[in-house]
């Protein structure tokens, strides 16, 4: 494989990563402040605390489908380099109606473990990414 190639194909990763690692970042943001909601709500938030929370749940699944579709992306890529492409956030739907219909101490307490698992893992994620970020700008050095 010539120098050319192995740029080319280091700079393809490059372009995905550049579009990944801040989606990763924001995803981040609506975690945390979905997990911020979610303390407030056990607390004894309510019904617009809990619409509040779903709403930063919702644009982190929105922005979770888009991670999705570049890491198929990357993976097919970096082809012999195995990553985890379902990072879907960790909420069922029955969680959901859960913590709206039956909003209490015990419903809130799932969800809030449910948000703090998909933050986990997007902070994985992103850890891995910076990794990857890291050792690609390496082999651009060297080319």
């Amino acid at each position: 494989m010539n120098n050319e190639l192995s740029r080319k194909e280091i700079n393809d990763v490059k372009v995905i990563l550049n579009e990944l690692i801040p989606l990763t970042e924001e995803a981040m943001g609506k975690f945390r402040s979905a997990r911020n909601w979610g303390f407030f709500d056990i607390l004894g938030g309510g019904f617009l605390t809990d619409l509040i929370k779903h709403a930063k749940l919702s644009s982190a699944r929105d922005i979770m489908s888009r991670i999705n579709t570049l890491l198929g992306a990357l993976q097919r890529e970096l082809k012999d380099i195995v990553i985890p492409t379902d990072f879907n956030m960790d909420s069922a739907m029955f969680a959901t109606f859960a913590d709206f219909v039956f909003d209490g101490f015990l419903a809130d307490v799932y969800m809030q473990s449910k948000i703090m698992s998909s933050l986990n893992q997007v902070e994985e994620l992103h850890r891995r990414l910076l990794i990857l970020d890291d050792k690609m700008n390496q082999l651009l050095a060297r080319c």
